[in-house]
């Protein structure tokens, strides 16, 4: 079999046949910060996803887009799988099972899931959805074909074509959609009918009704269909109907147009204009009263909805809490975009100019104590960094969750937060090593992007505060040499098959000053090189290192406490 050289987008989480799915961030900076996360975390080649079930590794580039890869095989050769979907979508039939359970369980429903593929299709392609009186069939793709005349609700991915005729005789149907969130995929269901364009809504929108699934959308769709078209005359011909039947048809259609724009003071106008006509012919009357009474039933639980959702609004701002004010903004103008008040309008606008003033304040905060924390000295009291990193990380995510871009904010967070873990591990009484670009050769100093300044590859790192704020370093940071070294570590490892042979200066006792492993020479800012010569000599004896797995302070750790910074 020959190797398959495509890219692997997504895993599943701790074993073979999980059904946890991930998708692993593209960009370098973005991928430090997923390892952080999953530090404990394993990842396989599900066989959900169509895999060989074997444990991935993950791959960090910054010429090219990051992906997972197979661990080598036990005799050292590159792992040869034969998995058809490794693309950002491959582990969409997961994420739609993860989300309908959750939804479904919400509204206190179970259903039953099946990965349905028929011969020649790929696993994914349909996910069929038992509930309790109704089959969903989902189509992520064109794999299979929809069956129109079958007691099944289909439901559409985006790529899977509808002819017009199914759209009339049906009215309309459902699609989906997978937007992607970070390492995740968020569902969106969509209602699309003939000779109108598709609406997306959430799942949390969405509803189960005795027809199968319902969106907001649907209910509009059917409520069109279903009302009848008013007496139409005809010139020529005698009108066979009385003013009052007219006016009647009128404020029906009148009411229609209020529903479906969800215009509750409209439709609250055209319900008192209904008890004010009288003469209505006994049938038209009968409909009338029952458009009148479920008209006027929705109009007061929109009314009561919208003073609800102000009055919320009104709290968040109170509070400063920024991610409840983000989403009370939205589903305040949503609810108002057609008849809003001028006290409605003004609410929202205060509420607006208060949520970009909490996140541009939490912003400023967040950079101001990252600048703090770079002037914290590397032996200083463990405990006190932590708090200070466990404050920022608030503060980030906050601002994460309200869409606020904190990628390079969050990579220097995560740095800082290994930081604190080695100020935690070094040994008592060890001496500070050196600066760390002592132990990096100046042609590596630009090899990655600064977490720091920003530096691109091949750029110098400028000074970030102090009187010579903006002018060019003459060395690095120093968390700017830490993502090379690991990833140079990493590498090794991965050389290895997954057992470390590779020893480092400060896994072998030093022949010159006699200290042991993890303990740092008396050289002035570097082991003597008589210890590197042994160490390389171990190497390429591929002696086992015990030691490597046991030693506290190694390169990584001579960079965590360098005062570099």
């Amino acid at each position: 079999m020959r190797r398959d050289k495509r890219q692997i987008q997504t895993a599943v989480l701790g074993s073979a046949d999980s059904e946890e799915p991930l998708v692993l961030p593209l960009e370098a900076i973005e991928l430090d910060a997923f390892r952080s996360f999953h530090e404990h975390d394993s990842f396989w080649c599900g066989l959900l996803l169509g895999g060989c079930g074997g444990r991935l590794t993950t791959k960090l580039y910054t010429d090219r887009v990051c992906h997972f890869a197979h661990l080598p095989g036990p005799d050292g050769q590159p792992h040869i799988c034969g998995r058809r979907a490794r693309s950002v979508s491959s582990a969409d039939h997961l994420y739609v099972k993860s989300a309908a359970t959750t939804w479904l369980r919400n509204r206190g429903m179970h259903a039953d899931f099946d990965f349905a593929h028929p011969d020649g299709t790929s696993l994914g392609s349909v996910i069929d959805i038992q509930l309790a009186h109704k089959r969903l069939r989902v189509h992520l793709d064109q794999g299979v074909a929809p069956e129109w005349d079958s007691p099944d609700e289909p439901v559409l991915g985006i790529s899977v074509p509808v002819d017009q005729d199914t759209l009339i005789k049906r009215w309309y149907v459902h699609r989906i959609r997978l937007d992607s969130e970070g390492t995740s995929r968020r569902v969106r269901i969509g209602t699309e009918a003939f000779a109108r364009p598709t609406e997306w809504f959430s799942l949390e929108e969405c509803e189960v009704t005795e027809r199968g699934l319902s969106t907001p959308a649907v209910e509009r769709i059917v409520q069109a269909r279903s009302t009848p078209e008013p007496a139409r005359w005809t010139p020529g011909m005698k009108r066979t109907t009385s003013p009052q039947d007219e006016r009647a048809q009128e404020l029906m259609l009148r009411l229609l147009y209020a529903r479906r724009t969800e215009s509750p003071d409209l439709t609250a106008t055209v319900c008192r204009e209904i008890t004010e006509l009288s003469g209505v012919s006994p049938q038209l009357q009968q409909r009338l009263n029952a458009a009148h009474h479920s008209a006027s039933l929705w109009a007061q639980k929109e009314i009561e909805s919208r003073r609800t959702l102000m009055s919320l609004l009104d709290q968040a701002v109170g509070a400063r809490k920024v991610s409840q004010m983000q989403s009370l903004i939205k589903q305040a103008k949503k609810a108002t975009k057609v008849d809003r008040t001028k006290q409605e309008e003004e609410a929202i606008r205060a509420a607006a100019d208060c949520l970009a003033a909490e996140i541009s304040a939490t912003v400023d905060r967040v950079n101001v104590l990252l600048g703090e924390l770079s002037r914290f000295p590397a032996s200083g009291d463990p405990d006190s960094l932590m708090r200070r990193t466990q404050q920022i990380s608030q503060d980030v995510d906050e601002l994460a969750r309200v869409g606020k871009g904190v990628t390079h904010q969050r990579a220097q967070l995560a740095l800082w937060e290994e930081r604190v873990k080695s100020l935690l591990v070094l040994p008592s009484g060890a001496p500070a090593p050196g600066p760390l670009h002592e132990l990096v050769g100046r042609g590596y100093w630009t090899v990655k992007m600064c977490p720091l300044c920003g530096a691109d590859h091949g750029q110098k790192c400028v000074i970030l505060d102090g009187p010579r704020t903006g002018q060019l370093r003459e060395t690095p940071h120093a968390d700017r040499l830490r993502l090379f070294l690991g990833e140079i570590e990493e590498r090794q490892t991965e050389d290895a098959g997954g057992t470390t042979t590779v020893w480092q200066a400060y896994d072998v006792t030093c022949p010159v000053c006699q200290k042991g492993p993890g303990a740092w020479c008396r050289a002035l800012g570097r082991p003597h090189s008589l210890r590197y010569k042994l160490a390389a000599d171990f190497t390429q004896q591929r002696k086992p290192n015990s030691a490597k797995q046991n030693r506290q302070p190694n390169i990584e750790q001579a960079a965590r406490s360098a005062t570099e910074l």
